[in-house]
């Protein structure tokens, strides 16, 4: 009974040490976001982003797997939802991964710049 009540015990730590780094991870997603706000920085990696994006070649390519996507579903079968749904992932994985990396490291000198860290 000790060793299951310790087990119990250790896992309700575990959980709840989990929900605190959900919390403050949470926290700093919200202060990151409102500076990049307030200093209109989120505007500029936006339109970088956009530039960058048009300029490899991905916005054709997702437009054309949009219509694949349609095609295969038919259009009176997929509503916008659905097609945004399926879209996503897609977007996301085929994002070159050297305009990842440019805005991850614009996105660190914004915060190293601004000297925002997590809270104790």
């Amino acid at each position: 009974i000790n060793a299951e009540y310790g087990d119990t015990a250790i896992s309700v730590m575990s959980h709840s040490l989990d929900e605190d780094i959900r919390i403050r991870e949470a926290d700093l997603r919200q202060q990151i976001n409102q500076r990049l706000e307030e200093s209109g920085e989120k505007a500029e990696l936006k339109k970088l982003l956009k530039t960058k994006l048009l300029a490899c070649g991905w916005r054709d390519g997702l437009k054309q797997h949009c219509a694949a996507l349609i095609r295969q579903k038919g259009l009176e079968d997929i509503s916008l939802d659905t097609l945004v749904e399926e879209i996503t992932p897609h977007a996301r994985e085929t994002v070159p991964d050297p305009v990842k990396q440019d805005l991850l490291r614009r996105i660190r000198a914004f915060l190293s710049e601004n000297k925002i860290q997590p809270k104790s």
